[in-house]
């Protein structure tokens, strides 16, 4: 926890030298130290190599992603809550999640679960064009407001159930997932395009795994990563 209010005090102090209109006044961000420990300590010692994820986890502030009474706790290696019953994932999980979908930078990459919009704007770094579903009209609301306040144009937020993805934008390179539901929403890997990948934790309860669903030619294949906690997917996927 010390330096949790040591980021706190320091993020108190950066605040004090940023004029109304949000722009810096000349006192240096304090939290790039945070995200780069993060990145050293909790993504790359635990395996994540793609210079562009490690790149994007270290640009993108994830405090200005998380509810200000858990601002002073943004980079510690912890979930946190966002509100509505809903939380935003430790760093390595939304690392590992991203590394797992090889982007270039040329994808169009679909998101169901936008809650703050952190996964989303690390994506905007690595992908052409990120759409992203909240079914939580609130969460939708304030990450729309808070990714265009920081600059991420490339990214479209919609509100709505995300079970059934995003036809009218179809087909994407890449989708992930930040809910679990119990099967793979079979609309997600209609919506995947030939070659590409689909992240996603499924399961109920403790029991969840992390898998890769992969589009081939010849048809889909599914990779488990590793176990995960994520809140359940809501709306359509918990029909009976």
């Amino acid at each position: 926890m010390r330096g949790s209010r040591r980021l706190a005090a320091a993020l108190l102090t950066w605040a004090c030298g940023v004029s109304a209109s949000g722009l810096d006044a000349g006192a240096p961000d304090p939290t790039a130290e945070a995200r780069n420990r993060m990145v050293e300590e909790q993504i790359e010692a635990r395996g994540v190599r793609d210079p562009r994820v490690l790149d994007a986890m270290r640009q993108v502030p994830r405090h200005e992603l998380v509810p200000a009474s858990q601002r002073a706790l943004a980079y510690e290696d912890r979930p946190l809550p966002i509100g509505h019953g809903q939380t935003i994932s430790q760093p390595y999980v939304v690392a590992a999640m991203t590394d797992a979908l090889r982007l270039t930078g040329s994808e169009r990459v679909l998101e169901i679960g936008t809650g703050s919009g952190y996964q989303a704007a690390i994506l905007s770094k690595l992908a052409k064009e990120v759409f992203t579903i909240e079914i939580v009209p609130e969460l939708a609301q304030r990450a729309r407001a808070d990714l265009a306040r920081l600059g991420f144009a490339n990214v479209e937020v919609r509100q709505g159930d995300g079970w059934r993805g995003w036809p009218e934008k179809a087909p994407f390179d890449a989708i992930v997932v930040t809910a679990a539901p119990e099967e793979v929403p079979p609309d997600l890997i209609a919506q995947l395009a030939v070659g590409g990948r689909l992240v996603i934790p499924v399961g109920g309860g403790r029991e969840q795994q992390l898998m890769v669903v992969r589009k081939t030619p010849e048809g889909v294949t599914r990779e488990v990563l590793f176990g995960v906690r994520f809140v359940p997917m809501t709306g359509e996927a918990e029909k009976d």
